[in-house]
């Protein structure tokens, strides 16, 4: 309970200096991320002052107690915020999401295997000959961090664990940490540029364009119901009946990692890697929600599920992850590897950069920068982030962005942004090492150029600046 009550007061702290602290409100920060930082200042503060006094100690030990059960917290959570993916969604026609977002797919495809190309790529030719303390699993550090975000980081922890490196948590969460903040920052600095050059047409300072809404603080007047009521509530609660649901998809991404151990034990070069045991259960629980989805699709004609409600107990669970997620990294850890982790997340800032200003205005059909900086915000931040972006250069959405980049994510999400993808590559690269999780990233890379270059298949016809 006091554990509980601890992370509480260390997001309502964090959501307080958001809206008191001007440079927080600039930087966009959410107050979940300003806590998690906080958090991470008392806890290592108090034990690096250690053996300083008695009374430092006794408060060092208190705090060790209370935030123990943080470190178990995101790996349960994440389960719920993949869960939650699908659930009062309705599932949409392939061929009618490719018509809508191609081109925003393809790109958004190109960032994201672009991100594995530079990380691996980095270690297999320079930074493992010289970093020779660490895994190659540290070459998955900066898509796990940037594209995942923090959900994917903290899911990843008992994958890192059966591979025995456990310290990879940690770099993936600080990854995360080092994506988002340079999302809001690197973004802003594009965004400015692309109105200087015209690119973005607007005659509003964009930084003025961010101030109404600096604070997070939504007007009174402007105030949206946070869901519906589907069931009455002399019979039930409807939170909890969504509750229910979002149990239901994650007991059934478990049953699916049952039967996975299940099909490993049957294949002897399966058990000995231990490839479908390590597999994490987070994208299995977004099956589960799909599953669910469908199932509520074609059988209540009630409709029950309503996506408003769905949204809170996902953003609710993301919230109080990144707090427990932040606050616990082991900031040892982080020294010992920081050199070559500043290294990778450079250069995986330079390649979201480099598709901005590069790949986006021949890729993308029109609206380029609108929809490149939405991209550039997700697969550095989180979904949100990517929103906000576009909010910035796109506020009234008068260009096709948002519609492409929503539509997009349908596609995108199950696959690499704490997907399939995802789950399965780290463990890869634990077997068979970097070099030939390396091979497949870059022939998928290759593949999704020559699609936007040459086939480009449901793309309109690209408009010239």
């Amino acid at each position: 309970m006091v554990s509980l009550v601890g992370l509480c007061l260390l997001l309502g702290a964090g959501h307080f200096l958001r809206t008191r602290i001007r440079l927080l409100q600039k930087l966009f920060l959410p107050s979940c991320v300003v806590g998690g930082l906080l958090g991470l200042v008392i806890l290592q503060s108090f034990s690096a002052a250690e053996g300083t006094g008695q009374t430092i100690g006794r408060v060092n030990v208190l705090l060790s107690q209370w935030s123990g059960p943080w470190k178990k917290l995101p790996v349960y959570l994440v389960n719920i915020v993949f869960a939650c993916l699908f659930l009062g969604v309705k599932p949409p026609k392939l061929s009618s999401l490719w018509h809508r977002a191609a081109p925003q797919v393809a790109y958004g495809q190109i960032v994201a295997w672009g991100q594995y190309v530079v990380g691996l790529g980095l270690w297999v030719f320079v930074l493992g000959w010289i970093f020779t303390g660490f895994p190659d699993m540290f070459a998955g550090i900066l898509p796990v961090g940037f594209e995942g975000g923090h959900g994917t980081a903290a899911g990843m922890a008992p994958v890192f664990e059966k591979h025995n490196w456990s310290a990879g948590t940690d770099f993936a969460l600080t990854s995360a940490t080092f994506g988002i903040m340079s999302a809001i920052i690197v973004g802003m600095i594009l965004i400015n540029w692309a109105v200087r050059r015209g690119y973005v047409k607007s005659n509003t300072d964009p930084n003025q364009l961010i101030q109404g809404g600096s604070m997070g603080v939504i007007p009174i007047e402007s105030r949206k119901s946070a869901g519906k009521l589907t069931v009455s509530g002399d019979v039930l609660e409807t939170f909890s009946l969504h509750i229910v649901a979002v149990g239901m998809a994650v007991g059934i991404g478990y049953l699916i990692k049952l039967l996975l151990v299940l099909f490993e034990g049957s294949i002897p070069f399966l058990l000995e890697h231990k490839l479908l045991s390590s597999f994490p259960l987070f994208p299995l629980c977004m099956l589960g929600g799909l599953i669910v989805q469908i199932l509520e699709e074609r059988f209540d004609k009630h409709k029950l599920i309503d996506l408003g409600l769905i949204r809170r107990i996902q953003n609710t669970s993301l919230d109080f992850l990144v707090v427990a997620a932040i606050a616990t990294i082991k900031l040892d850890i982080i020294v010992a590897g920081l050199v070559p982790l500043l290294i990778l997340v450079a250069a995986g800032i330079g390649w979201n950069v480099f598709c901005v200003l590069v790949l986006a205005r021949r890729v993308l059909p029109d609206s380029w920068f609108q929809r490149a900086i939405a991209e550039m915000g997700q697969s550095m931040g989180v979904t949100a982030t990517g929103l906000l972006l576009l909010r910035v250069v796109d506020p009234e959405y008068e260009t096709p962005a948002a519609d492409a980049f929503a539509c997009k994510q349908l596609v995108h999400e199950p696959i690499m942004g704490g997907g399939l993808w995802t789950g399965i590559a780290i463990p890869l690269i634990a077997i068979s090492g970097a070099g030939w999780v390396l091979a497949i990233a870059a022939s998928a890379l290759v593949f999704w150029l020559i699609v936007v270059f040459y086939f480009r298949p449901g793309f309109p016809k690209r408009k010239t600046e």
